[in-house]
């Protein structure tokens, strides 16, 4: 799934997206691939929504990506702002159980780019709301 920040519409419905985020909150471990696959491109497209732009493309395999954040616009190639984690991690991070600095300090997370530090966005609201 590959979003292009503002200009993609949304191919997650809010309500399973979040009812999705929240099984997974309620229980990591236990939820399945079908709603860690929803959870993940659902809090993608959220990214891209409070964080619109092309300038990093933020990459979860093998659930999803989305290019966000306003900044030059990257069109072929690698782009010069990547993001790339697991969906456990990246569920953690959208919900505020996991730390941009700890989780890019033990190697969750791979940024590379002057633009790919994302923590002035993360958590989410949304996953915030989700995780109480």
């Amino acid at each position: 799934m590959w979003l292009a920040g503002a200009v993609a519409a949304r191919r997650t419905d809010p309500h399973a997206g979040q009812v999705a985020l929240r099984a997974w909150c309620e229980d990591p471990s236990g939820v399945g691939v079908p709603a860690v696959r929803t959870a993940v491109r659902f809090t993608l497209e959220e990214l891209a929504d409070v964080a619109p732009g092309s300038s990093v493309e933020v990459r979860v395999p093998p659930h999803g990506a989305v290019q966000a954040v306003p900044g030059p616009r990257h069109t072929r190639g690698t782009p010069p702002n990547v993001v790339e984690t697991d969906p456990g991690t990246w569920l953690g991070l959208v919900t505020g159980t996991v730390a941009w600095s700890d989780a890019v300090r033990d190697g969750l997370v791979r940024a590379s780019g002057a633009r790919a530090d994302l923590s002035g966005f993360l958590p989410l609201t949304v996953g915030r709301r989700a995780a109480r």
